[in-house]
């Protein structure tokens, strides 16, 4: 990896934790500079503005990160249900990357930005359009091999276990605990074996 790469890989990854710890309108670019070390000129050398920056987060650190904790899990598994429950399963008390004090880093800037910026806006919707439909797709594939009940509506499935998962990730960061996500785990299962 060339030097200039891998300088814009750290500002984008270091500016993702502070942005991730503290919010995106509260951190300055100040703050990148000192926590990455790098001069103004290297920063403006990559990024036109902080804006430009946090597009570049949510396209090359948010959307990988996506694609492997909501996207992949989903298809791995034949059943669309267990396949559902496992991914939350995995989001809420398992994965590393996605902390219970500071929530779901897609749906705090989707909170913070979206009001203020369209194109974060638009970024932003792409990811949950994508979670989304991959949902819809394993739903409505699990209807053809009768693993979910033909009549549920899987665009309505999708949209309860994504607002569920959005708000349940608000209620662990209130709580500072995953010990709020287990009543949410047992409802969900239930929820999901009524679709069958």
């Amino acid at each position: 990896m060339k030097k200039a790469e891998a300088t814009r890989k750290d500002i984008l990854q270091k500016a993702f934790e502070l942005i991730y710890t503290n919010g995106y309108r509260t951190t300055s670019i100040d703050d990148i500079l000192a926590t990455t070390q790098v001069t103004k000129g290297a920063f403006y050398y990559h990024f036109k503005n902080k804006d430009e920056m946090g597009l570049a987060i949510i396209n090359e650190v948010l959307k990988p990160v996506l694609n492997s904790s909501f996207i992949e899990p989903l298809q791995k598994e034949a059943d669309p249900l267990k396949a559902i429950y496992d991914m939350m399963n995995g989001l809420l008390m398992k994965n590393a990357f996605l902390k219970v004090e500071y929530g779901c880093p897609a749906a705090n800037l989707t909170q913070e930005m979206t009001p203020w910026n369209k194109d974060f806006s638009k970024a932003l919707d792409e990811l949950t359009q994508q979670w989304q439909e991959t949902m819809i797709t394993l739903i409505e594939n699990g209807k053809k091999k009768k693993w979910v009940r033909k009549e549920v509506n899987a665009r309505e499935v999708a949209l309860w276990v994504m607002s569920g998962y959005w708000g349940i990730r608000n209620f662990g960061k209130l709580a500072h605990s995953k010990s709020v996500y287990r009543p949410f785990l047992k409802g969900l299962r239930q929820y999901l074996d009524t679709l069958r």
